[in-house]
């Protein structure tokens, strides 16, 4: 194998670490969860193999944090629970960490997660000040 499977195990890796990151930090914090994520998939493809991989861990922590938001935004709004939200967007974690080390899978979960995030926020509901002022009754 060649640098582009560990490029891609790197960028899995850094989606894995976005994943984790967006089932446990709150959401009002969006943009600091996608810059640590970024971080620390960087600091994972570093400290493994080189600055190759470290850019793309950092490309796979961002689009692994700004895609899992979406899912995680929305079962918290449903009337998920914080503890139980994070235990499965954890083990979600770990399968995406897994899934990198196939040959591909890591640069298809770059492109597939922030893809199915935007497809779930083009089908939300959108919310109309009318409908409020007749709930004030």
């Amino acid at each position: 194998m060649g640098s582009w499977y560990s490029i891609g195990i790197g960028a899995g890796l850094g989606v894995a670490v976005g994943v984790l990151l967006a089932g446990v930090v709150p959401r009002k914090l969006v943009l600091a969860l996608a810059v640590v994520a970024a971080v620390v998939g960087a600091a994972i493809g570093e400290l493994v193999w080189g600055w190759d991989q470290a850019a793309g861990g950092a490309v796979g922590g961002l689009a692994g944090g700004f895609g899992a938001l979406p899912v995680v935004t929305g079962a918290l709004r449903r009337g998920g629970t914080r503890g139980g939200l994070a235990l499965l967007v954890g083990g979600a974690a770990v399968v995406t960490a897994g899934l990198a080390f196939v040959p591909v899978v890591g640069y298809l979960e770059v492109v597939a997660l922030p893809a199915i995030a935007l497809r779930l926020r083009s089908r939300e509901p959108e919310r109309h000040a009318g409908l409020r002022t007749l709930a004030r009754d």
